[in-house]
């Protein structure tokens, strides 16, 4: 929308500096931008004699501006100065001074410039030097923005107090978000505190030895304490050893709760865990390769491993190492695995993680169209060396892509390589090479299953301001050269996180959702010996599964009890309950107590004839799921006001844990399909075969809305019936789940003013969620599939043309 004043700025700008040499105008669009701001500063520039001008507030400019001193009420050596700051505060949203008056530096002007002081946190009177005058032709903004929090934005505040006025500081946003500046702000602060002569910024050789000397723990307080704090605010959340998110706040002293914050950070980067704030753990707050000479078990390398080479890597305990499957023509670093180099490493204890890189070293080698003939190369290379069925690939992104950059033409690229997976019946999953930045949106916007993280590229914009990705497996932080006798080569050090379990063999018949299928075929077998016939025997498999989770008072009123003889005479037969098996399709570990929950419920109590209602099967699936998240966004909304918001960033998104996460959607559609297959006739073990095995994952999301819903309206209506609607079992789970949760029931919540809106937000929030699921499996079983003939016929073309 656009903005009356930021307009007259355009326009005023344009007017009186467009003949001037080096001037590029802005658009007279009303929207404040860096095109404002850049002609702001060239105006500036050619107010205080330089020429040409240029569209940076550098040193020279910052001189200048400097030698005029404070610039305050009355101050009129020249008005078209004054103007410009005046015009930039209107494109900050600060009243200025009476409009059509730009150029007087009036009381209105002052008390402007006193509010942006007390915003960025540094106070004082109201007069403008070059270092606020610098920071008000930028796009910072000092007020917290969508996504900010106080939290953040009280420590941003705090550091412009107290470090503004030295040299090396520059007054950075007080927007409530994490970000590079930010991340560099706090360094230099440290830096000062550490005595360090001429702070940049940098994790140099003098701040790596100040912070060895500077451990912090439970007990301390002071300054220290504040700057480690602030770090570890910036990089929360973390992540408990169940997955769950882990906050903390900012203080000044170091108490019992921040070291059990310190203790799951250092858990989930494997650090040594000791809860105080170590040199080990100082590093990983503040740079993202952490200390590059802490120990490795993970590493990659360009180079064969030799049997000499395998040894010396098991000797120094190394488990994982990285090897390419592709190199392309023309390549002169020969970096592909060669015949036999697989069994020398598996003979000699190692694992082994594939690479996938063809260039990708500039934003031209990223687009869609690049992603599927890549994903298409990568499944043929991996299915040439034997690579088993659900093998996580690395697709490298091996540059400092920009967050624009990698909403243009990375995300696209990914979503070209999963289509192109997903075309060959996804017998390998994706995972992605990068920056901290771009592993977590291309991980949430495209589902690769692990985020393989290039933390040694510590400069990199997209490493500076962003915490690890939640899905890390392994953070690269070292490149040095091995010495191995007369042997010499190159080699990473990847500190691995655990989750990518990566590959010992090659070659092998099985997939991973097979143990899980031969698990639900013996329960079938021994529902036959039980007694049962027809799909009681299916019924009996789903309650055995689900019976120790999913079978206490809530659940017996909601589909029933679990037969007791039955669990007895499969126990007595050995058998137990399974708590996981990965999905072959994303490379998620799921959950057959969930799945087979939802299944068992949705298979006594089939869905409403009406599409548009719930059940007591809904209830069991998507609904109950749907009203714990209505009380995870109630006793969230301090954060976030804004549910549609709140759902898109936490609803069934890929890596992000929630209360209705990704891999809960995932065992809704599956449950629900598992019932209805049962229900036609088929059996559960046919039905789970189908659905793993036989390649109805690749549009589980697709099956499932059609089926249950069939269009978006359906979908949004149900979903608000579930929430409010009355009925014996409906209203219960409603208590249950959300009443005695201490939130309030959305029945009373949508009757007080704007809840009716937001409410409906809410409920968008989940149809956009499936949505968006929806949407990557249609990509890949139409428009992709299009781009794939698309493919195959330049592919004949060329190979005509030989």
């Amino acid at each position: 929308m656009a903005d009356e004043q930021v307009l007259r700025a355009q326009k005023w700008v344009n007017a009186n500096y467009g003949s001037v040499a080096g001037y590029v105008p802005c658009a007279e669009d009303g929207k404040t931008g860096w095109g404002t701001m850049d002609s702001l500063i060239m105006a500036l520039q050619h107010e205080l004699g330089i020429s040409p001008v240029v569209a940076s507030f550098g040193p020279t400019t910052y001189a200048k501006f400097d030698a005029l001193g404070d610039i305050g009420f009355d101050w009129d050596t020249n008005r078209n100065i004054v103007a410009v700051l005046e015009f930039a505060l209107w494109c900050k949203g600060y009243w200025a001074v009476e409009p059509g008056s730009e150029g007087w530096f009036t009381g209105v002007t002052r008390e402007a410039v006193e509010k942006l002081r007390g915003d960025m946190g540094i106070g004082g009177d109201g007069v403008v030097n070059a270092k606020i005058a610098k920071a008000i032709l930028n796009m910072d903004a000092y007020v917290v923005v969508a996504g900010g929090t106080d939290g953040i934005r009280t420590i941003q505040q705090w550091l412009n107090g107290g470090y503004w006025t030295r040299d090396a500081f520059s007054i950075g946003p007080c927007d409530g978000i994490y970000s590079r500046d930010v991340q560099k702000s706090l360094m230099i602060a440290l830096q000062y505190e550490m005595g360090i002569a001429a702070p940049n910024g940098n994790f140099g050789p003098g701040t790596k030895a100040g912070l060895q000397s500077h451990t912090v723990g439970q007990g301390d307080s002071g300054v220290f304490v504040q700057l480690f704090s602030a770090a570890c605010v910036f990089n929360s959340p973390t992540y408990d050893d169940s997955g769950q998110k882990v906050v903390t706040t900012w203080r000044s002293g170091f108490d019992s709760k921040l070291a059990d914050w310190v203790s799951a950070f250092q858990r989930f980067n494997k650090l040594t865990e000791n809860g105080q704030g170590d040199f080990r753990t100082w590093s990983q707050l503040l740079v993202s390769m952490g200390d590059p000479d802490r120990p490795a078990t993970g590493s990659d390398t360009r180079f064969e491993i030799t049997a000499s080479r395998a040894e010396w890597l098991h000797a120094h305990g190394y488990r994982y190492v990285g090897r390419y499957i592709y190199d392309p023509p023309g390549s002169t670093l020969d970096k592909e695995i060669k015949p036999g180099e697989l069994d020398i490493i598996f003979g000699n204890g190692l694992r082994v993680f594939p690479i996938y890189q063809d260039n990708a070293r500039e934003l031209a080698d990223f687009s869609y169209d690049t992603g599927y003939e890549h994903g298409l190369n990568a499944h043929k290379c991996a299915s040439g060396y034997g690579f088993n069925r659900g093998t996580t690939i690395y697709f490298a992104v091996d540059y400092d892509a920009t967050g624009e950059e990698i909403d243009s033409a990375i995300v696209p690229y990914f979503y070209g390589v999963e289509a192109a997976l997903a075309s060959q019946g996804k017998r390998y999953t994706h995972g992605v090479y990068g920056s901290r930045n771009v592993c977590s949106t291309v991980s949430a916007k495209t589902t690769a299953r692990f985020s393989f993280v290039s933390g040694m590229s510590w400069g990199f914009s997209g490493n500076l301001g962003f915490p690890i990705p939640r899905n890390w497996s392994f953070n690269q932080i070292k490149e040095f050269t091995v010495t191995n006798g007369s042997d010499t080569f190159d080699l990473d050090n990847d500190v691995a996180s655990g989750l990518d379990p990566a590959v010992s063999s090659v070659n092998d018949p099985t997939g991973p959702a097979d143990e899980f299928i031969t698990y639900v075929g013996r329960l079938y077998d021994l529902a036959g010996t039980y007694g049962a016939t027809g799909n009681k025997r299916s019924q009996l498999v789903m309650e055995y599964i689900r019976h120790q989770s999913y079978g206490d008072t809530g659940w017996n009123f909601l589909i029933g009890g679990y037969d007791t003889g039955f669990v007895d005479h499969c126990d007595s037969a050995g058998m137990s309950v399974r708590t996981s098996f990965t999905d072959p399709f994303t490379g998620y570990d799921l959950g057959p107590e969930h799945l087979m929950a939802t299944a068992n419920a949705h298979l006594v109590t089939p869905q409403p004839d009406n599409e548009k209602s719930a059940n007591g099967g809904d209830i069991g699936g998507w609904a109950g799921d749907l009203m714990t998240f209505w009380t995870d966004w109630r006793n969230s909304e301090q954060q976030y006001a804004d549910p549609l918001q709140f759902a898109h960033d936490k609803l069934a998104v890929p890596g992000v844990v929630s209360s209705f996460g990704f891999t809960d959607l995932l065992g809704d559609a599956d449950g629900y399909l598992l019932a209805r297959a049962v229900l036609g006739g088929t059996t559960v073990v046919d039905a789970v075969t189908a659905l793993y095995n036989g390649g109805g994952g690749l549009t589980r999301f697709n099956d499932y809305f059609t089926q249950r819903w069939g269009n978006a309206a359906d979908c949004k209506l149900s979903a608000h019936n579930a929430l409010t609607a009355v009925g014996v079992k409906l209203a219960a789970a409603q208590t249950y789940l959300i009443a005695k949760k201490g939130a309030v029931l959305p029945a009373a919540y949508q009757n007080v003013p704007g809840g009716g809106d937001k409410l409906s937000d809410f409920e968008q929030g989940f149809v956009d969620a499936l949505l968006a699921r929806m949407g990557t499996e249609k990509r890949k079983a139409a428009v992709y599939r299009a781009n794939h003939d698309k493919y195959l016929a330049a592919a004949r073309s060329r190979a005509a043309r030989r």
